[in-house]
């Protein structure tokens, strides 16, 4: 027998880990559709019909609706002895792949570059004794902070002490490329792997980010400050880190997160796309693909064993349903008839 199934933009990408053929983790399968997690390639997941795709749809049609690893658990199972006489042949007619799709991500994760509510700039990590010295580090020009590194000299240099400021600056500093590993820089590392073993400072390349340079003399500058400045605890959280801001890097959301009255702020969809840089081409984007065409489902089984699913399929009486993920699927045509072999 056939059946022949229309559908029209069926989505070819999966935005959550995990697979349909096993139970659901406690907390549910993880959304891997962000922003931050489509900058890995593994998680731009690309998805054709298979064989799962499709007695999928069987199930569906005769008004299974478990998942299919649960049906095929069952000992009743109807398409226990029916899988392997089952071939599809998907033709789709119609590929989208150059299209923005907007997805909901109902996770409720925050966005890293973004804050909400009224700034507090009257927090003791700007208005105390060593708050000048302190975020002055921020104000040095990379050889000035391999200096500093080196021969412990004073700060002298300042940078207005607020938040915005400060986060600021931080961002111009992340955007400065990495430098040799040479002379005084290899000096200052050395200095710096000794204070924090655990923090890699290297590109792929061998060459130094300086942003964690900053970050990781900013710590540097606590063990310094402590001697001279009786309240410089007040620059730590309950930890003992600087708020939003490690030995390697710092993030906006989590340093604003201490300096404004309202809460991280959420992200609920972002658009589904990833974006690469390729040799010789330069960058490419990859969004979602959707397709549209017709899938041609045949079942190796005698005539009687098809009326009876026909029938099943009749008297479920489901109209449309989703190929795959997503888009609009319906039954045009069964034919019952025995395949030509």
């Amino acid at each position: 027998m056939k059946i022949t199934i229309e559908y029209e933009s069926s989505w070819r990408n999966s935005f959550l880990d995990g697979s349909n053929n096993e139970p659901l983790p406690k907390g549910g399968r993880k959304f891997i559709g962000s922003m931050t997690n489509l900058k890995k390639p593994e998680n731009f997941i690309k998805r054709d019909v298979t064989l799962d795709t499709v007695m999928g749809i069987l199930n569906r049609l005769i008004g299974d609706q478990k998942k299919l690893y649960q049906s095929r658990l069952a000992e009743n199972y109807y398409f226990k002895e029916i899988e392997s006489l089952t071939s599809f042949t998907d033709n789709p007619t119609r590929i989208n792949d150059n299209e923005m799709t907007y997805i909901r991500n109902m996770t409720g994760s925050t966005d890293q570059n973004s804050f909400t509510g009224i700034i507090k700039v009257k927090d003791p990590v700007f208005l105390s004794d060593y708050s000048p010295e302190f975020w002055g580090v921020l104000a040095l020009d990379l050889n000035e902070l391999c200096q500093f590194i080196l021969e412990k000299n004073k700060v002298d240099k300042t940078i207005s002490l607020d938040p915005i400021s400060i986060i600021s600056r931080l961002e111009i500093l992340d955007k400065e490329k990495p430098v040799i590993n040479d002379g005084e820089a290899n000096q200052a590392l050395q200095v710096l792997n000794q204070h924090f073993p655990d923090a890699n400072y290297l590109s792929n390349k061998g060459e130094i980010f300086p942003i964690m340079f900053y970050c990781s003399a900013l710590y540097l500058q606590l063990e310094r400050l402590k001697d001279r400045f009786d309240d410089i605890d007040t620059a730590k959280t309950k930890s003992g880190t600087i708020s939003g801001i490690s030995k390697r890097g710092f993030t906006k959301k989590d340093f604003m997160n201490r300096f404004t009255t309202g809460d991280k702020k959420k992200i609920w969809g972002n658009p589904y796309i990833r974006k690469e840089r390729v040799k010789g081409v330069g960058e490419v984007a990859h969004f979602m693909t959707k397709a549209s065409g017709q899938l041609e489902i045949e079942i190796d089984v005698d005539r009687d064993k098809a009326k009876e699913i026909q029938a099943m399929i009749e008297n479920a009486g489901v109209s449309s349903f989703y190929l795959g993920k997503k888009g609009l699927a319906y039954v045009c045509d069964i034919d019952p008839r025995p395949r030509k072999h």
